[in-house]
């Protein structure tokens, strides 16, 4: 995986593109895995951990939206990728929602072992979507999953963006 990343973070420095997060459930693993590479820096603007709701409303994501989806929908998802690249002016927001395989008592709704991911692409104004069905056996297994289908994800609209 993190030659990936490495690929992604030159990428995105050739482009000259910036890159901001807001993740939930991966509890800052693209960031993570962003800042393991030299250079991160010039691309990475902000990254932000919203576990709670709270969090996420403070960071600009709907009440409304949490209300009517649920905190684990696609929703919730392209309002966390929108607002993060706003907030930071990046070029690229990613938003993480959803549940590693667990149940949460706070938020009912949802299936148990869905996540969903958006791209926000803040030049086009669209959000790219995806899920990761995360039903592998511990959560560290799961957020690898999910962090690979992100990287992986990004890296084709990056690849297409240039053609």
């Amino acid at each position: 995986m993190d030659e990936k990343y490495r690929t992604l973070v030159q990428t995105l420095t050739n482009q000259k593109k910036t890159i901001a997060t807001m993740e939930s459930c991966t509890g800052g693993g693209v960031a993570n895995q962003i800042t393991n590479i030299e250079g991160a820096s010039e691309i990475l603007k902000f990254s932000a951990v919203t576990y709670s709701n709270e969090y996420k409303i403070k960071m600009g994501v709907s009440k409304e939206i949490i209300d009517q989806y649920s905190v684990y929908s696609q929703e919730t998802a392209d309002e966390m990728s929108r607002h993060i690249s706003e907030f930071a002016h990046s070029d690229y927001g990613i938003g993480i929602t959803g549940k590693l395989n667990r149940v949460d008592k706070e938020n009912p709704f949802g299936a148990d072992n869905v996540v969903f991911i958006s791209i926000f692409d803040r030049a086009k104004e669209i959000c790219y979507h995806d899920q990761v069905e995360a039903t592998l056996a511990s959560r560290r297994e799961n957020k690898e999953l999910v962090l690979n289908k992100i990287v992986d994800h990004l890296q084709q609209i990056l690849d297409e963006n240039v053609l």
